[in-house]
C-alpha cells in the first residue's frame, strides 16, 4: 500500500475563485480511492490546517501530489505560506536536518539536508498563459519550459527536502480558451500512465 497525500494550493482571490483546481484536487482523490493499493489524505491551503499535522503528512507519504495555479508567475500567497510555515515547522523534525553543509568546509554541499529521501512527488500548475509562449521563439517565456524556468525553485526546494520529482503536467491558457473536459480527459490519462510506471 502507497500513501498518498495531496495539496490543493489553490484558493479564492480576487477573480480567482479556484475552480479548476478544487476539480483536480477532487479528481485526484477520487482516483487514488478508487483503488485499494492506496491510502490518501489531503489538505487545502486555504483552509485552517495545522502545521504539525501537515508535517506529519509529509513524513507519512509515499508520494506527495502538488496542485496549484500560478499567479504573477508564482505560486498564490496561501501556498507559499503553506511551504513557509509547514517546512519550518519540519527542520530537523522530519524534513529537513539542515542546509546540509559543514561549518568546517561550507562551501560544497548546500541542498543535501533533506530528510525525505525515497518520496516522490508529482507537480500540476495551471496557467492563463498558452503553451506557445513556452515554446515559441521571441514568445514572453523565452523558450524556457514550465520546470526549467518558472517552476524551477519549486522544484529545488522539493529537492532540498529530499523529495524525487516523479513527473509534472501542466495546464495552458485555462482562462480563455480552455476546453475542460479535454484537459481533465488528458489529466486522467497522465494520472493512469504516471501510476503504472
Amino acid at each position: 500500500m502507497k500513501n498518498i497525500f495531496i495539496i490543493n494550493g489553490s484558493h479564492p482571490f480576487a477573480h480567482s475563485g479556484g475552480k479548476f483546481n478544487q476539480t483536480l484536487f477532487n479528481r485526484t482523490i477520487d482516483y487514488f480511492k478508487r483503488s485499494d493499493k492506496y491510502v490518501v489524505r489531503s489538505v487545502q491551503v486555504g483552509d485552517d490546517y495545522d502545521a504539525i499535522e501537515e508535517v506529519e503528512n509529509f513524513k507519512w507519504a509515499d508520494l506527495i501530489v502538488y496542485h496549484t495555479p500560478i499567479w504573477w508567475f508564482q505560486l498564490p500567497f496561501g501556498f507559499k505560506k503553506y511551504i513557509d510555515t509547514v517546512f519550518t515547522e519540519g527542520h530537523q523534525n522530519g524534513i529537513y536536518t539542515s542546509d546540509g553543509r559543514s561549518r568546517s568546509n561550507p562551501e560544497i554541499n548546500y541542498g543535501t539536508g533533506g530528510l525525505m529521501h525515497g518520496k516522490k512527488y508529482i507537480l500540476t500548475t495551471s496557467w492563463n498563459a498558452p503553451k506557445t509562449a513556452f515554446t515559441l521563439e521571441n514568445e514572453f517565456f523565452d523558450q524556457r519550459s514550465v520546470d526549467n524556468g518558472v517552476m524551477f525553485g519549486f522544484h529545488k526546494m522539493n529537492a532540498f527536502a529530499g523529495l524525487t520529482l516523479l513527473a509534472t503536467h501542466h495546464f495552458h491558457d485555462m482562462e480563455k480558451n480552455a476546453d475542460v473536459p479535454l484537459e481533465l480527459n488528458q489529466y486522467d490519462s497522465f494520472l493512469h500512465n504516471t501510476m503504472r510506471e
